[in-house]
């Protein structure tokens, strides 16, 4: 019988997140073993709680979900979503250039899929978050790796963007505040990122999933401020800010050089009557999430949980003969590196999964996020500060006696 084999598009597709560290978690949770799973940011597995508002918000309007509703999403959460939008700074947007998806992983794909042609390129960031880098697979396209550099705080090098950009070069990703990294990048590298696409006449694709966790009373600027006169699509949601992963509330923006853009925006329209709509009991807790950040704010303040959590993990981590890293500004994420001639390391995620056997926590290598170095992993800070400081303090006796090869 002829052997049934997956799309091409798919040879380059890879998730280390879901990967072979975390098959081989879960084979030794079967077995009774407690692994503290530090893979993904999933805040709701860690005890964190979504803001009453949100849960009134959706028991009072469950009705109203019954039915499939406009393929762009509900009226009344594009508007909210629009209005706040238009708080942050970007100029010329309506409801109408509102898509809500089923989380910004569906959009991400969708935008994509609309946008790229096969022998595109597209300026996507190393280290990224590899659902960018798998989407631009999918739509046939090529993802080209701009520098994020780690001894400038982890911000993109201009010179090195302007380096990779061809006549093939169609757009280019930002991730602000960065996954897997934590930074958040301040205005002027955001103007000179913008200027660079203006020039060469570039899309940018902004995901700020990110942007209400920043700490250190530092502010979020969103790129599409910046860029009035180019297309600009931002990606934004609810899955972080308000613990409500499993909703998979997102959406994006599409502002900016819109008349020049009606055939993509056609395309996006296209996509979305084809899954005839996004969740729409999710759709109901937008309005009233976008007036409650209260939660959020007390989070990421001083004597919150993810700053506080932040504060042990670092504190332990700086313990550590043979790791540096920068301390993250926003999200709940760091991205340390080690030390691979102290430790003989090579390869990355054998590098995890000895971590895993030894000391039962599991992080996920750098190759997970494009790094092409094996000298990086990302750590997920919400286990509550204690635990997670143990867990550092148990990489740091993990790595005494670690040698690879």
């Amino acid at each position: 019988m002829r052997e049934i084999l997956k799309s091409d598009k798919l040879q380059m597709v890879h998730s280390a997140i879901r990967g072979p560290v975390f098959v081989e978690s879960n084979r030794m949770k079967a077995q009774g073993i407690d692994v503290l799973s530090l893979n993904t940011g999933n805040p709701a597995t860690f005890g964190f709680k979504m803001p009453d508002s949100v849960r009134n918000a959706l028991i009072n309007n469950i009705d109203r979900a019954v039915a499939y509703c406009d393929l762009k999403g509900m009226p009344d959460a594009r508007e909210a979503i629009c209005q706040y939008h238009k708080r942050k700074g970007i100029e010329g947007i309506t409801p109408d250039d509102v898509f809500i998806g089923n989380g910004v992983s569906e959009l991400i794909t969708m935008a994509l899929t609309a946008f790229l042609s096969r022998g595109d390129e597209i300026l996507v960031p190393s280290p990224d978050y590899s659902l960018w880098t798998n989407s631009v697979h999918i739509a046939g396209a090529t993802p080209v790796y701009y520098v994020c550099d780690e001894s400038s705080l982890w911000y993109p090098d201009i010179d090195d963007i302007r380096s990779k950009i061809t006549s093939k070069t169609k757009a280019i990703v930002l991730i602000n505040p960065n996954n897997p990294t934590g930074a958040l990048y301040p205005k002027e590298i955001i103007e000179k990122i913008v200027e660079i696409a203006r020039e060469h006449q570039l899309v940018i694709f902004s995901d700020e999933i990110y942007e209400s966790l920043v700490m250190d009373d530092l502010e979020h600027v969103s790129t599409a401020t910046y860029c009035p006169d180019l297309l600009c699509i931002t990606m934004n949601g609810l899955s972080k800010s308000h613990i409500i992963c499993g909703f998979r509330c997102g959406w994006m923006v599409v502002s900016g050089a819109k008349d020049n853009a009606r055939d993509f925006i056609a395309g996006l329209v296209q996509l979305s009557a084809m899954r005839l709509c996004a969740n729409a009991i999710m759709q109901l807790v937008i309005p009233a999430a976008l007036n409650d950040f209260e939660s959020t704010k007390a989070m990421i303040a001083p004597g919150g949980r993810l700053y506080e959590q932040r504060e042990a993990c670092c504190r332990e981590l700086s313990k550590i003969e043979g790791i540096s890293f920068v301390k993250n500004s926003a999200a709940f994420y760091i991205f340390p590196k080690l030390d691979v001639k102290k430790f003989n390391i090579t390869d990355d995620q054998q590098f995890a999964m000895d971590f895993l056997h030894a000391k039962h926590v599991m992080i996920i290598p750098g190759r997970g996020f494009n790094w092409k170095e094996p000298d990086h992993f990302r750590i997920v800070m919400l286990p509550e500060a204690e635990r997670l400081a143990k867990a550092m303090r148990d990489l740091g006796d993990f790595l005494k006696d670690y040698r690879q090869g």
